[in-house]
């Protein structure tokens, strides 16, 4: 049944896709503006990973930990020190991010079709996921650097690298890669429903040939990525009745998305006072989600690990 509903989703996300094409189109660049963004991620995007606390609490117990303190210290101490060594050493922590997103959106979008998590899975993931950070570089380079910029990375030597890899075609070489990584996991063990993996490699070229940097992650990671995951925790809480699901996730989940909401606010409202708001806003998104990130994964791995020496 998630593998329907995933396939659902995937025809309804390329729709959705192709009806903001048009609409670019005939209005002359239409666009989403930083705000509209922002307000996205909040409601949509963060709200994937705010089960994390329940996750904590079945990590503990194979620790034979009781008090949940532990976790909420653990994960918020992860996140600052995120965000405090991206203050101070940018350009490695973004390039350690990318690195890590690329594994994690190959993982996150893939691994219900796929359950084996063995090593050459994890690299042809990783090759996979590398599409969402290889395709903005590759058709929009300069916008792509414009926003590295903001995030406070103003090393010119990456900058040196990145218009050199650009020279030598590694962008588009990383996206036949990406392509073939595609067609692999297609191929493995085929089933029609594989079909998911070429709509969503259509539907993230797409996007990312007619959008913006901004625009084009925003809208893959709330209306594909977060929902996708969102599916697999709602099956999680109810396998007989996906309602009944939904119904849970949301109440669960409530609490630290509106926790992580307010968070931001308060993040962008003292930003408001030393930059311009579109540029505080792009810092909250990104540095934002590093730190939510990094905690977020750590976690996943951690509870796997746990789950496969108990089985």
């Amino acid at each position: 049944m998630i593998k329907k509903i995933n396939l659902n989703h995937s025809f309804i996300f390329f729709l959705l896709v192709n009806i903001l094409i048009s609409l670019n189109l005939i209005f002359f660049n239409f666009s989403i503006s930083p705000l509209v963004c922002l307000i996205l991620i909040l409601l949509i995007g963060v709200t994937h990973g705010s089960l994390d606390h329940l996750k904590g609490k079945r990590l503990l117990e194979y620790y034979n930990i009781k008090n949940t303190f532990y976790f909420y210290i653990a994960y918020i101490f992860v996140a600052c020190l995120t965000i405090i060594l991206w203050l101070s050493f940018p350009t490695y922590l973004l390039a350690l991010f990318l690195i890590v997103a690329t594994y994690h959106f190959g993982k996150e979008d893939t691994q219900f079709l796929i359950s084996s998590n063995n090593y050459s899975n994890q690299l042809f993931f990783t090759l996979k996921g590398s599409l969402i950070i290889f395709a903005p570089l590759f058709f929009h380079l300069t916008e792509t650097i414009e926003l590295f910029k903001l995030l406070l990375i103003d090393d010119e030597n990456f900058y040196l690298i990145l218009g050199k890899l650009e020279e030598l075609k590694i962008f588009l070489f990383a996206l036949s890669l990406s392509t073939l990584a595609n067609i692999y996991l297609f191929l493995k063990n085929y089933e029609i429903k594989k079909i998911i993996i070429f709509i969503d490699y259509v539907s993230i070229l797409l996007v990312n040939f007619y959008f913006s940097p901004l625009i084009a992650f925003t809208i893959y990671f709330c209306f594909l990525h977060s929902i996708r995951h969102m599916v697999n925790l709602i099956f999680e809480l109810d396998k007989e009745n996906f309602l009944n699901g939904v119904k849970l996730f949301t109440i669960k989940s409530a609490p630290l998305t509106i926790l992580t909401g307010i968070i931001a606010l308060i993040s962008l409202y003292f930003l408001n006072f030393k930059v311009i708001l579109d540029d505080a806003i792009i810092k909250v998104i990104f540095i934002g989600l590093a730190s939510l990130t990094f905690p977020h994964i750590l976690l996943e791995y951690l509870l796997e690990k746990n789950e496969k020496q108990k089985t």
